[in-house]
């Protein structure tokens, strides 16, 4: 039995916080034998300032970083070998010392419309509430159905249906990425389609992130890392950091691999106003190892389409 763990993963605590763990996790053990006997991997939880803070837009308290910040404080610390993300959640920039060398096969991209009064977007009856917590998502809503209200809707998965279920709103949308992981499936409406809402920069990724220097965690993370994922997430956080995008800008991203070699990679972005009245949009085709210069190039031609104070939102 072992008694000192080899490996502690840090993570946030909400249940598909856990279930990434538990994956990963589950995963080093498969992979290696020496973390397969109980005990040898430890977890654990740490709250972060966006798990925190429930009642505020993230665009109002800070963005991305506050589902990361403490978890890197900790790492660097030396109180966690590993940290557990969702991609979307990562910001572009990553702390001094701490690097992300692994990513998970990416789940679903796609996200979900959940309601108990319609099938559809389309069938939402005017003047219908959406609650989401992204402004992404919101806008794009808007950009289509400028007749329906987007309200401020945050909280865990489990919170979030709870609250549908009680009348606080009429619709929302979440990642099918979460809901399959957590096995709520069965509560999808509707999957949306891509061309109908463009997913958030990494949708549907887990990332494990762990401290440059430390040898034996890149070790153990060997094993894990999907190729595929690092290509498609590179081009999307590419596309992301030109354009510094956060919680605070409504950014949508998705680079897919094709060809019976997956060996053409596609890239979609888009950059829209809050209201949705105002979308640019753009396309790039390449070579998977050009993957991040396409993102970069991508986001250069929409700071150039937008004009300067694009992103300089004016709040209502």
């Amino acid at each position: 039995m072992t008694t000192i763990p080899l490996l502690t993963i840090g993570t946030r605590g909400s249940p598909l916080a856990l279930a990434q763990t538990h994956e990963v996790r589950d995963r080093l053990a498969a992979a290696w034998p020496e973390l397969s006997h109980p005990g040898a991997i430890r977890i654990t939880v740490i709250k972060t300032t966006g798990d925190l803070v429930q009642d505020r837009p993230l665009a109002e308290i800070g963005g991305k970083g506050l589902f990361t910040k403490e978890l890197d404080e900790s790492m660097l610390e030396g109180r966690i070998d590993l940290a557990v993300h969702s991609m979307k959640d990562v910001p572009t920039y990553l702390p001094p010392g701490i690097v992300l060398p692994c990513m998970l096969e990416r789940e679903d991209v796609r996200d979900a419309f959940i309601s108990l009064k319609a099938k559809s977007l389309a069938e939402l009856p005017e003047g219908a509430v959406i609650g989401s917590a992204s402004l992404r998502r919101g806008a794009q809503i808007l950009h289509r159905r400028p007749d329906l209200k987007v309200v401020n809707f945050r909280g865990n998965v489990q919170t979030r249906l709870r609250k549908l279920a009680e009348g606080e709103v009429d619709a929302t949308l979440l990642a099918m990425a979460g809901l399959k992981r957590l096995g709520l499936a069965e509560h999808v409406t509707a999957a949306l389609s891509t061309d109908e809402m463009l997913p958030a920069v990494a949708q549907g990724a887990i990332g494990i992130t762990c401290r440059a220097d430390d040898a034996r965690a890149h070790n153990f993370l060997s094993l894990l890392n999907d190729g595929e994922t690092m290509v498609r997430v590179s081009a999307e956080r590419a596309f992301l950091a030109k354009l510094d995008g956060s919680c605070r800008t409504p950014i949508g991203a998705l680079a897919e691999l094709r060809h019976p070699d997956r060996d053409h990679l596609t890239f979609r972005g888009l950059i829209i106003s809050p209201d949705g009245r105002t979308i640019h949009s753009t396309q790039r085709s390449g070579r998977p190892e050009d993957a991040e210069e396409m993102g970069k190039d991508a986001g250069d031609e929409m700071l150039r389409v937008a004009g300067p104070g694009f992103f300089d939102f004016k709040k209502d």
